[in-house]
């Protein structure tokens, strides 16, 4: 008993270590529109980041395959903005990209890599040169493993509807949970270890990726269950539809990326955390 009591205490004192390094290295700094200025990249690279993760899809099985499983994946979208309707959109555009489309694609899409390099630069020390084309570049190679990604989340996707046509929707919310979680892994391990100025060691930098990710992949779940509620999102905007669901979807987008600013604050906290124990290890070891 006496042992847990320990075990918790330090478990709350070591949290507040992080949450406290946490909020020093985002003092004086507009977090908000960080991630503002960071969506706004987003929304220039998201759909030609999808369209090629199709296509390059299509390449490692079928254009049909993909397109069978884009409609599974349609499936389980709520109807009412028109989300899988676009979905189908994106994955036929995907599927029938042409060799020229695909590579004007890299273009809009390597925008995020220097919106998340200038995003993240705020938040350390490290002076960088030719920021926007290093972010850029840097980005790209996360373009070939795009299939690799893309293809077990459409799979997952398929034995989601299964699952909720048997009348199991937890396992279904499970294995959503759980596919988004992996496939956001490889692209934050990457962004957070290569497109980032940051140089992080790699227990911080796991530890802070799997914990972003999971973060993540809950926002999305509860993102598809705000795409089901019968909100009138064209109100405030004079009745336009398309209007509200644009500014929406980018509200969440905002809302992600600042999950994503979070992350990266508390991944740097605990690097930080773990030099300073080296350090002193270090010292009192050589004394």
């Amino acid at each position: 008993m006496l042992r847990s009591s320990r075990t918790a205490r330090r478990l709350r004192a070591e949290t507040a270590s992080l949450l406290h390094g946490a909020a020093e290295l985002a003092r004086g700094r507009d977090v908000a529109l960080i991630a503002a200025g960071l969506t706004f990249y987003a929304g220039i690279a998201v759909v030609p980041l999808l369209v090629v993760a199709f296509s390059l899809t299509a390449l490692l099985t079928s254009p049909d395959r993909v397109r069978g499983l884009g409609d599974r994946l349609a499936q389980l979208l709520p109807s009412e903005l028109g989300a899988p309707e676009a979905l189908r959109t994106l994955a036929a555009a995907g599927t029938g990209l042409d060799p020229l489309g695909f590579v004007l694609a890299l273009v809009p899409l390597s925008f995020y890599g220097e919106g998340l390099r200038r995003a993240l630069l705020r938040f350390t020390p490290r002076r960088d040169t030719l920021t926007g084309w290093r972010g850029r570049l840097l980005a790209l190679p996360l373009v070939l493993v795009t299939p690799l990604l893309m293809y077990p989340l459409l799979l997952a996707a398929s034995a989601m509807v299964e699952l909720t046509e048997r009348g199991s929707a937890l396992g279904s919310l499970a294995v959503g949970y759980y596919s988004v979680l992996f496939t956001l892994t490889a692209p934050l391990l990457w962004g957070f270890g290569v497109v980032a100025a940051g140089r992080l060691r790699w227990p911080a930098l796991v530890s802070g990726v799997l914990f972003t990710a999971a973060c993540l992949s809950g926002f999305l779940q509860g993102f598809v269950l705000f795409l089901a509620l019968p909100l009138a999102l064209g109100a405030p905007f004079g009745g336009l539809t398309a209007v509200g669901a644009v500014v929406a979807i980018s509200l969440w987008l905002f809302l992600l990326h600042l999950v994503v600013i979070g992350g990266w604050l508390l991944t740097q906290s605990l690097d930080d955390r773990l030099r300073s124990g080296g350090q002193s290890s270090t010292g009192s070891s050589g004394s």
